[in-house]
């Protein structure tokens, strides 16, 4: 086969981990004992749902003792106003002095003061108090529960209670090392970083049983800076995830379609392999074979894109490579590529 450039479509395969667009984790906030749990692992359930109840009593007297702080302050209060009343008028008829009076204001002051206080110290308990209760923060799904009814915990807990895992959408998060990412952040059009990552095609998502996801993806955001001991830039993609088949922590792969107008590209069947490195068969004017090595690009399906080692105008053996041998004089018959490409 006589090589000539083509246009080829080619796919640039990354390894990624995938996190749900809200990956919560559910902590308790007090001391206590796990209650109730109304939910179970890997259900789904509404922003607001009842998750856990915890038994801790104290939090209601702490309540009730608030409670009955305020109407001490209270009474504390009235009484102050009604030492001020008191002495007001005869202050006003200078039978006593007019410091007497400001006492008893500065002390209503202070009763109020108190008063304040308590009612804080009240809406304090019943914030503690929310806490024995436990809704979800968002729509998503259950992730693994830890502690079961009884268990102890407190807000030093090491491990949340469960995670609330929102994947109605998916993030992918991959890396492309740098040489990688300057190659496209000077060939992609635009003016910013979001300029250009919008120029990049639809991609796909592969997941761990190489299956496709239903549906393209789109990547939104780089990194602004190179992992220094990678070296890699990481990127992220965006999937809808129709029926939550893709759950947070999944492995898969994000596959980046590219075309190259003039690929030279050859049939990995002409092809073969010696320690690692790869080789095709060239004949020369004379017929002749000789080895020659190739640097692989990409691999759209059955082809091997050559990004060193073969120019346009060479002739490369298609079929029959494994009874030849260097120098070995063969009588060639000419194939069409357009039939080669077309059937691998």
């Amino acid at each position: 086969m006589k090589l000539a450039p083509r246009q080829a479509n080619i796919n640039a395969d990354y390894p990624a981990s995938i996190m749900g667009i809200q990956n919560i984790e559910i902590r308790p906030k007090i001391d206590g004992y796990v209650e109730n749990i109304y939910v179970d692992e890997g259900a789904t359930v509404k922003r607001g749902q009842l998750l856990f109840r915890i038994n801790a009593p104290q939090y209601e007297q702490d309540v009730a003792t608030a409670q009955a702080n305020i109407k001490i302050a209270i009474a504390d209060v009235n009484a102050a106003k009604m030492q001020v009343d008191k002495v007001r008028p005869i202050v006003e008829q200078d039978i006593v002095s007019p410091y007497e009076l400001k006492a008893a204001q500065y002390t209503l002051d202070s009763k109020e003061a108190a008063l304040a206080q308590a009612r804080a110290a009240l809406n304090n308990a019943k914030t503690n108090l929310s806490y024995t209760t436990i809704y979800s923060p968002a729509d998503g799904v259950i992730g693994i529960l830890p502690y079961k009814i009884g268990s102890l915990i407190s807000s030093t807990t090491t491990n949340p209670l469960t995670t609330v895992s929102n994947i109605e959408s998916v993030y992918a998060y991959f890396s492309i090392n740098e040489s990688q990412g300057l190659d496209f952040f000077l060939a992609a059009k635009g003016g910013t970083m979001q300029q250009k990552l919008s120029t990049l095609p639809p991609v796909t998502l592969v997941l761990a049983n190489g299956t496709q996801l239903p549906g393209k993806g789109k990547v939104e955001t780089a990194s602004g800076l190179i992992n220094a001991e990678t070296g890699s830039i990481n990127m992220r993609a965006t999937f809808t995830n129709p029926g939550g088949l893709v759950r947070s922590g999944s492995s898969a792969i994000v596959r980046i379609p590219k075309t190259v107008s003039n690929a030279i590209m050859v049939p990995q069947k002409s092809t073969y392999q010696i320690q690692g490195k790869t080789f095709v068969y060239v004949v020369d004017a004379a017929n002749k074979v000789k080895s020659q090595e190739l640097e692989i690009g990409a691999s759209p399906g059955q082809f091997y894109v050559v990004n060193k080692g073969l120019k346009a105008g060479q002739q490369i053996v298609v079929d029959g490579i494994a009874s030849l041998r260097e120098g070995l004089q063969i009588k060639p018959q000419l194939l069409n590529a357009d039939s080669v490409y077309r059937n691998p």
